[in-house]
């Protein structure tokens, strides 16, 4: 069974970390495009951090950049998002998207959610 499963969020006050893991099943993870998104209540779902198949450098969106890492193992089919630095306006629920073109088709997978409340 192909499914993504998201980890590691919670309730931290401003300043504090978090890491979040992404674990695929049922397919390899590295293969993939892997991107983090997040939406907050009322709002859009936007995309925060991305990390290519091939290796090449992470992307981040400017309200992220220089406080979150986008990272892989593969030994673990596992992508993380390293989370410094948190502000009130992190909160959100994050979601893990992989997604691979194969043969002009591409395939898109998402996690369930998890929510991370910044808070003191």
């Amino acid at each position: 069974q192909v499914q993504l499963v998201e980890s590691g969020g919670g309730l931290v006050q401003p300043g504090g970390s978090l890491r979040l893991s992404c674990v695929a099943s049922g397919f390899t993870l590295s293969w993939n495009a892997v991107s983090w998104y997040r939406q907050a209540p009322g709002k859009e779902r936007d995309l925060v951090a991305s990390i290519t198949s091939a290796g090449g450098s992470p992307n981040y969106s400017d309200s992220v950049k220089g406080r979150f890492t986008i990272s892989r193992d593969n030994a673990k089919n596992t992508v993380y998002l390293q989370m410094n630095s948190l502000k009130p306006e992190d909160t959100a629920v994050y979601y893990c998207n992989a997604r691979r073109v194969l043969l002009s088709k591409t395939y898109t997978y998402w996690g369930q959610g998890t929510q991370v409340t910044v808070s003191s």
